[in-house]
């Protein structure tokens, strides 16, 4: 699960997704029953929440959105505050990956205050297909010391009023960051209960100094992730 050579270091590879068609098919099987009935996935297959959520991402036409609020009807614009123009306007924001998503739901942000500094995204290789996700998680140092976890809910959204954000270069590669925007009201499709013990990352969660990157954030908005050294 470490990162590709030509990226780096800090960068974490999405572990292995399922191959036995059954196993996948059996994703598509809950999702379509899901569909029909909403409301909370009573998910007892074998497989990891992970990957059906990531399966659902990556072939279902949805995106995820991860809170810790399991009772939300619907999802109103609102206002982000992100250096990146994309991320910085009144809209629904979902993530299109299933690890993107669970991070969110996860951490307690009403109980420990912290800082996110987080990042998906895809390669895009010669033959014009894309990579396997990417990863960068990281909270603030003081919070993460304490294990801010919680229950969470990752909902999962129809995809039609949703636009990803654009490609963007990052070194000698063209990448494409799973993060959608809806500028209208959207209705969960359904959703379903996630926990820590659901985030198979959850030990490469980074933590950061906020002092020191803020100012750097400031000063370089492309410089992410704004780390000592480059490390």
């Amino acid at each position: 699960m470490t990162g590709d050579p030509g990226l780096p270091s800090y960068f974490v590879r999405r572990p292995p997704m399922p191959e036995d068609p059954h196993a996948l098919s059996d994703f598509d099987d809950l999702f379509k029953r899901t569909r029909a009935a909403g409301g909370l996935i009573d998910y007892r297959l074998a497989a990891p929440r992970w990957q059906f959520l990531c399966h659902l991402a990556d072939h279902c036409g949805v995106v995820l959105h991860g809170s810790g609020n399991p009772s939300i009807a619907e999802f109103e614009p609102r206002k982000s505050d992100d250096v990146n123009a994309f991320g910085d306007r009144k809209a629904v924001y979902a993530a299109g990956d299933g690890l993107w998503a669970i991070y969110y739901a996860i951490l307690d942000r009403d109980r420990f205050p912290m800082s996110l500094i987080n990042s998906a995204m895809r390669l895009e290789l010669a033959d014009g297909k894309r990579s396997d996700p990417y990863y960068f998680f990281s909270i603030s140092e003081a919070a993460r010391a304490q294990r801010p976890y919680r229950r969470g809910t990752v909902y999962v959204l129809p995809r039609d009023t949703f636009e990803q954000q654009d490609s963007v270069q990052l070194g000698g590669h063209r990448v494409w960051v799973p993060q959608w925007a809806s500028l209208e009201p959207v209705r969960p499709i359904a959703r379903i209960e996630v926990g820590p013990e659901d985030f198979p990352l959850l030990a490469q969660l980074r933590g950061h100094d906020d002092a020191t990157v803020f100012p750097r954030a400031r000063s370089n908005p492309d410089g992410f992730p704004w780390l000592d050294g480059g490390a």
